[in-house]
């Protein structure tokens, strides 16, 4: 292993080099650091320097060398085990990564003195350096280092030192990555280094210099240059950069980098901090947060840093004499002080006196008593001090933090406050002492208070204190904010923030504040009624408010309203110019009249956005009879108990359920019977009174029915819109209406909307709509010009269906049973770009429908499948370009009726037929499968009349038949046309015995044929040279398989009944195989996957069961 090391120097130590080489003469170099980043040494400025780690940069520009000098703290790990930093490390192995490449440097091996190289690199001419760039010339070498090398280096017989080197570092640390050590003279031992370095090692590893070659490079890097890389790295980094060379070692030094000694939490003692004190005297910050002895070294501090500037310190015991030494630092303009105990033995007051403090921050304290007395102070903070008494004196205090001192009574946070006359911002959360009094003296002593944060102050209401410049106010968790307090909060008229969360007894808001901007109301449990007025008002958090019930909010910069969860929200009144969204999910309370806010004219006429999922509320009403008396025709809703004629209790009950389990409910104490027979008499009446989705009825312990589900909700929807472009209904189960009038609307969502009856888009803007499984939609009217595709799949009694979408190309109407011929006539009159039509369930379409078609030339796409159609000549007429179609289980077409599809050449581009779970008799699927060569997919899944696919004679049995393509009408054995099926699928034919298809049969194209469950099947013969793929699963019958595949490359036996052989001689046939699944075949074991893989050597996947069955 090679560790590469430079030696950097100046120009009067290169002089003296070259002229001393011949005696190995090397300046040593002082240790900056003493292997600790936790500790400094003292950096004396006439101390020799000479020996150092460096690298060679050649001539790059210096944009790329900031550009790589700048990633190499953020880019590289530390490796605290070595002499030097991370960053040093690092920087030697990319610079020498990037000149390589350059072709600038030849690193060779360089120390013996009788080489060649090095003499012509000790020429007078090499060592000349240019001065105007300071390029300063490195001399590299290097060495064949084993591990013992550094553990003897780092002994003391030897004379040299590296610094921070681990005696304890293991062998494979240095063989697996390169390591640059800085060796340090320590006047002991031999005066060449590199004299040192030869020899043997432990283990006899011979480690002669001799052999290596020295090689001069330069190193093109200014000092402004250096200066601006050094000024983005910390302490630590720059005492690490500080060992690569002089020329780092005196730019890390420069007192700019060193005018904030920061040692938080830094274990430094007070010698070595009066050292760094001494060598930067003009030090202007320090941080000495959580140093041992922290007294000892804030007063070195003081004495030491006449321009300091800002002092930080904490963590330990500050006595009396550090505040009577502060006057003595008369720069000083910010002092924090942060979980001290201030002042010792019987000194009860602690004095901070200062002419020009502006920032002070004394936070988790301990201290009895705190006079404060600057006259040019601006910030002051006791937050979290433990101090019954503080004593102010700064005339221009404009920032007062006493938050959460606990033990400040109300009258010193009076005396406190009022001799503050300038006083702009008062954060006085967590003081429960404070009152209604001290906030009215401070309102009227401080005019200019802009920033008031009460949060937690119990025992203020506002009721009579007046603060009208205040701008933020926050009131979080005040017991004793009312709505009453409102009143004088309407009197800062400047007021921009409010924050009124946990306000447990405040009922409504009413506020007319101009420059309000916003506003928080979370966690308010009585808080009803919100109105708000301010054309500034771009925010607002309504959160958890359970019993808000009115919304009136006046703005003309409200963008987005969130009021997700308001269970209780019944009214909401805006005028706000600019609102784009808005959030109502689960308001269950939520009435139709919201349509109309929303709506052009309601106060929003730039709304985009609408979301109003679940909206709706759930009620149960609970009824109990008494057995033995006669149930009157009068029931009164909306009492609680009524009796009719007869005598009979009524109970109801209004409740909202969660979930749907079992609960108490009143009673008039008597014995229950069934309510069902009264049920009808029920829902009429709860008709009239406007109460309507009447749901079932549910039962009592005893099973005997009590009451039903009323849901109270939205229930007739309509939008007339023209910004609207996206609405959300999902979850709204009350819709029974819906009308949209909005051309722009791009995105709807109804899902969940299963009680909608009628539905009215006209017009949309939408480009697709879908309206989910909508089973009580009866009418629906689309006018969307620039719709593409429609899914009514499952509008199960849509019997009135008017769609104008002059753009249409998809329609999907499964399941719409009630749809009659006229609403298919109109709708292909409307929609002439259909492509795909289906029209699977929907048995009311009948010849008169289907000849409409004629009107879709497009038409490619066309699924009658689950219909009771029996005559297909309308279908055959209308759709010349029809591709695909399926006639899924129609179970009344019979052999005739697609006689007129392989004897008279009908629907000529169809490529795909779906016949699957169909009656027709064999003799119709085989001139079927035999005439219409130009199929490419066929279905005959689940034909029970199908008995055997052989194309082996077809020739004999069809030379009679007509022809398609022809007159002649005749076909002889030897001029059967090609086929173009691709795709055969036969699944659960349960009575197809044989499958036998030759070459004759001329299925050149066919590379797909699924024979799965077929239980009787017997025998496979098929010699087809492009099928890929044959499904034979739970073909439990087959004994016979023949195969002839030459590219077949999937193959599933799973669950047959086949041996071993039969198999083997299948495959055989076929090179190409990949994948073979014998799964649960009992006949095959798995010992046996060998023979078959030598049968087919192609073969890749074979799935078998894990043990024989």
């Amino acid at each position: 292993m090679k560790i590469w090391c430079f030696l950097c120097f100046g120009e009067e130590e290169e002089d003296n080099y070259c002229s001393k080489k011949n005696k190995g003469t090397i300046m040593r170099e002082d240790n900056l650091w003493n292997g600790s980043e936790g500790k400094t040494e003292d950096m004396d400025d006439d101390e020799p320097e000479g020996l150092g780690l460096g690298f060679s940069l050649g001539r790059v520009g210096s944009e790329e060398l900031q550009s790589l000098l700048g990633d190499v703290r953020s880019d590289v790990p530390e490796r605290e085990g070595l002499g030097i930093g991370s960053g040093s490390t690092e920087i030697f192995q990319y610079y020498d990564q990037f000149l390589s490449s350059r072709g600038q440097v030849n690193l060779k091996l360089g120390l013996g003195e009788e080489s060649s190289s090095a003499a012509a690199g000790l020429d007078r001419e090499n060592c000349d350096h240019d001065s105007h760039n300071k390029r300063p010339k490195v001399h590299s070498f290097s060495l064949d280092w084993g591990s013992s090398f550094a553990s003897g280096m780092c002994s003391h017989g030897n004379g040299y030192s590296f610094h921070g080197t681990d005696n304890n570092t293991n062998q494979s640390s240095f063989e697996n990555g390169i390591h640059y050590l800085s060796p340090m003279y320590d006047g002991r031992g031999s005066d060449n280094l590199f004299d040192s370095c030869n020899g043997t090692d432990d283990e006899g590893v011979n480690y002669d210099t001799s052999r290596t070659d020295d090689t001069t490079v330069q190193m093109d890097l200014t000092d402004d240059l250096l200066h601006m890389v050094l000024s983005f790295l910390d302490h630590i980094d720059l005492c690490r950069a500080a060992r690569v060379c002089q020329q780092w070692r005196a730019a890390s030094a420069h007192e700019d980098f060193w005018r904030f000694l920061n040692f938080e939490n830094r274990s430094i003692s007070v010698q070595q901090f009066e050292d760094m004190c001494l060598r930067y005297p003009n030090a202007t910050a320090v941080n000495i947060y959580g140093v041992p002895a922290v007294h000892s070294l804030v007063m070195k501090t003081v004495s030491s840093l006449r321009n300091l500037e800002v002092l930080t310190l904490g963590k330990g015991q500050l006595g009396e004499t550090f505040f009577q030494a502060l006057t003595d630092c008369h720069m000083l303009k910010s002092l924090t002080i942060n979980e001290a105990a201030l002042g010792s033995g019987g000194i009860q007051e602690i004095p901070i006196y200062h002419d020009r403090l502006r920032h002070l921050q004394i936070v988790k304290c301990r201290v009895l008593r705190v006079s404060v007395r600057c006259p040019q102070l601006e910030t002051l903070s006791l937050k979290r001090s433990s101090m019954p008494h503080a004593v102010l004196n700064c005339p221009l205090l404009l920032d007062l933090d006493i938050a959460s001192c606990h033990k400040l009574s109300d009258a010193a946070i009076r005396s406190a406050a009022t001799l503050c006359p300038l006083l702009e911002s008062l954060d006085m959360s967590n003081c429960s002492c404070v009152s209604d009094e001290t906030l009215r003296e401070i309102a009227l002593t401080c005019g200019n208070l802009h920033v008031l944060d009460a949060s937690y102050c119990p025992n203020i209401s506002l009721e009579s204190v007046r603060l009208p410049m205040l701008t933020v106010l926050k009131l979080h968790s005040c017991e004793g904010i009312t709505s009453a307090s409102m009143a004088a909060i309407a009197h800062s008229y400047m007021l921009e923030v409010l924050e009124l969360d946990n306000c447990s007894l405040l009922t409504s808001v009413s506020l007319d504040l101009p420059r309000l901007q916003n506003i928080r109301l979370v966690h308010c449990r009585k808080f009803v009624d919100l109105n708000l007025r301010s054309i500034t008002l771009s925010s607002i958090t309504v959160s958890n408010c359970p019993s808000l019930q009115r919304i009136n909010i006046i703005s003309n910069l409200l963008q987005k309203l969130v009021l997700q969860k308001q269970e209780s929200l019944t009214t909401l009144t805006l005028q706000c110019q600019c609102l784009q969204e808005v959030d109502l999910t689960e308001c269950e309370s939520l009435t139709d009249s919201i349509c109309d806010v929303f709506s052009d004219g309601g106060g929003s006429p730039m709304l985009r956005s609408l979301l109003l999922d679940n909206c709706e509320v759930c009620d149960y009403i609970f009824l109990q009879f008494s057995s033995f008396m006669n149930v009157g025709n009068m029931l009164m809703f909306g009492s609680r108990t009524a009796c009719d004629e007869g005598g009979t209790d009524v109970t109801y009950i209004r409740r909202k359920v969660e979930d749907n389990s079992t609960f108490t409910d009143e009673t008039c104490g008597r014995s229950s019977m069934e309510v069902s027979p009264k049920f009808a008499a029920l829902k009429s009446y709860a008709k009239l009174k406007g109460i309507t989705n009447l749901g079932s009825i549910g039962k009592n312990r005893e099973g005997v029915n009590r009451g039903f589900v009323v849901n109270k909700s939205l229930t007739a929807v309509r939008f007339l819109s023209t910004s609207l472009i996206s609405l959300s209904l999902a979850g709204c189960r009350g819709i029974t209406s819906l009308e949209l009038t909005c051309p722009y609307l791009e995105q709807v969502s109804l899902d969940g909307c299963d009680h909608l009856e009628t539905a009215s888009f006209c017009p949309v803007g939408l480009r697709s709509l879908n309206l989910g499984i909508c089973p009580k939609l009866n009418v629906l009217h689309i006018d969307a010009p620039q719709m593409v595709s429609l899914e009514l799949k499952g509008c199960g009694v849509l019997s009135e269906a008017c769609i104008n979408c002059p753009l249409l190309t998809s329609l999907d109407a499964s399941f719409c049973s009630q749809l009659k011929d006229d609403c298919l006539s109109a709708t292909t009159v409307s929609c002439p770009l259909i492509e795909s039509l289906i029209l699977m369930s929907c048995p009311s379409v009948g010849s008169e429908g289907l000849s409409s078609l004629r009107s879709l030339p497009h038409l490619i796409l066309l699924d009658l499948s689950y219909t009771f159609l029996i005559d297909l000549h309308p279908v055959f007429e209308s759709c010349l370009q029809l591709k695909i179609l399926k006639l899924q289980a129609c179970k009344y077409l019979t052999d005739s009726s697609l006689k007129a599809l392989y004897k008279e050449g009908a629907l000529p581009a169809l490529r795909e037929l779906d016949l699957s779970y169909g009656t027709l008799c064999q003799t119709a699927i085989e001139e079927l499968l035999a005439c219409c060569t130009h199929l490419t997919h066929v279905s005959l899944n689940g034909c029970v009349n199908m008995h055997d696919l052989n194309w082996g004679s077809s020739a004999d049995q069809i030379s009679e038949l007509p022809s398609i393509h022809g007159s002649s009408g005749l076909y002889f054995k030897d001029e059967q046309p090609n086929r173009f099926l691709q795709h055969l699928n036969c699944v659960g034919c349960p009575n197809i015995k044989k499958v036998f298809i030759p070459p004759m049969a001329r299925c050149f194209h066919l590379s797909s044929l699924n024979l799965s469950l077929s239980a009787y099947l017997k025998e496979v013969d098929v010699a087809c040279f492009n099928l890929c793929f044959l499904n034979l699963s739970n073909c439990c019958s087959l004994e016979i398989l023949k195969l002839k595949c030459p590219r077949m490359s999937s193959l599933f036996l799973q669950s047959c009944n086949i041996d071993e052989e039969t198999v083997e001689a299948a495959i055989s046939q076929c090179n190409m195989l990949e994948t073979l699944d014998v799964r649960f075949c009992p006949k095959i074991s798995p010992l046996s996957m060998g023979r078959l893989r030598a049968a087919c050597p192609n073969l890749k996947r074979i799935f078998s069961s894990l043990v024989p069955s």
